[in-house]
């Protein structure tokens, strides 16, 4: 069971890699990949290209529980959509990482950055960073800016960043995505959009010797899991989930 999955509309789990060097883009190389993908899960049949260099393979969106693979010039992503568990999430991650490295040649010397990043959304038809406001607060230092007469807030999208070892290559975000334009706030014309909110964990740099992929993004979804359970839950995801209940 997805523990997260009550918390908030859609919750997602995601990796992404990205390379020194540019990935493979042969016609034969990148076909044979995905096939590769597709024995594994005979659900992801939609393949198309964006831009002639970025690929993506997915399931059927319209499920509302989907995986999606993606080979870019010089990034590698996995996604999954609404899972029925982390751990199943991080199958798919673990098999996609073991696959990638041989049939695409990344090498861990390659690897610029590689993150997990765990994503929660809520739809809201309204004022979204007058959301966020509410239901988080603007901090102290910031209270009075929002009594200015005639005021109406246009953005506030918190974010906080850190590093957890010593030589700041490990680092985690926790951060807020707004959909509101200045425009739909001096109309007070809202469509029903998606409010984000996401923890990513990523690592800078060549993997450390003898680390694999995997290992990587095993390390960084624990530290992540780790962040929302102790500082996100009830900080950020349930006060929100409160405050647009009562709207």
């Amino acid at each position: 069971m997805n523990l997260y999955g009550s918390l908030a509309d859609d919750m997602y789990m995601n990796v992404n890699l990205a390379t020194e060097m540019e990935l493979p883009g042969h016609r034969e190389t990148v076909l044979h990949f995905f096939e590769c993908v597709r024995k594994k899960f005979p659900t992801m049949r939609k393949f198309h290209a964006r831009d002639k260099r970025d690929f993506v393979l997915e399931e059927d969106k319209e499920q509302g529980r989907y995986r999606w693979v993606a080979v870019e010039p010089r990034r590698f992503c996995s996604g999954h959509v609404n899972p029925a568990s982390i751990e199943d999430a991080l199958d798919q991650h673990r098999f996609l990482l073991d696959l990638a490295p041989v049939l695409l040649s990344m090498s861990p010397l390659d690897c610029e950055a590689i993150d997990v990043l765990f994503g929660f959304d809520f739809a809201f038809r309204g004022n979204h960073n007058s959301l966020l406001a509410e239901a988080l607060g603007p901090g102290p230092a910031l209270e009075g800016l929002g009594d200015v007469p005639g005021s109406k807030l246009i953005n506030y999208e918190p974010s906080l960043t850190i590093a957890v070892d010593e030589e700041c290559r490990t680092q985690v975000r926790v951060s807020t995505e707004t959909r509101t334009n200045a425009f739909q706030v001096r109309t007070g014309e809202f469509a029903e959009e998606q409010l984000s909110v996401y923890v990513t964990a990523r690592q800078y740099g060549s993997l450390e010797g003898g680390e694999t992929y995997v290992d990587t993004v095993e390390r960084l979804a624990q530290l992540g899991q780790e962040v929302i359970e102790n500082c996100v839950v009830e900080q950020v995801l349930r006060p929100l989930a409160r405050t647009i209940a009562l709207k």
